[in-house]
């Protein structure tokens, strides 16, 4: 049976995401999911979801619901967003 892919792996496929499709758009946690869990890409939500909001406390990306920024406690559909650094255009 094969390993589920690292949290490390999950992290870098978010910010790879976030990074390719910019400020302007953002991505679903199952986006990255998907891209590295193949067939058990479901398995990994949780870890996407909480990965998200890990990189919401280090300042790399926004997670949203409506486009307002949520709590990690914030239930049903998020979206990630890479944050443009302060004083960037």
């Amino acid at each position: 049976m094969p390993e589920h892919p690292s949290d490390a792996a999950l992290r870098a496929e978010i910010l790879r995401i976030a990074e390719q499709r910019g400020p302007d758009k953002t991505l679903c946690p199952s986006d990255a999911a998907r891209s590295i869990g193949g067939e058990s890409w479901r398995d990994l939500m949780p870890a996407a979801r909480r990965i998200a909001f890990e990189l919401t406390g280090e300042g790399r990306v926004d997670v949203t619901q409506h486009g307002e920024p949520v709590e990690p406690d914030a239930r049903g559909p998020i979206r990630i967003r890479r944050r443009v650094p302060r004083g960037s255009v």
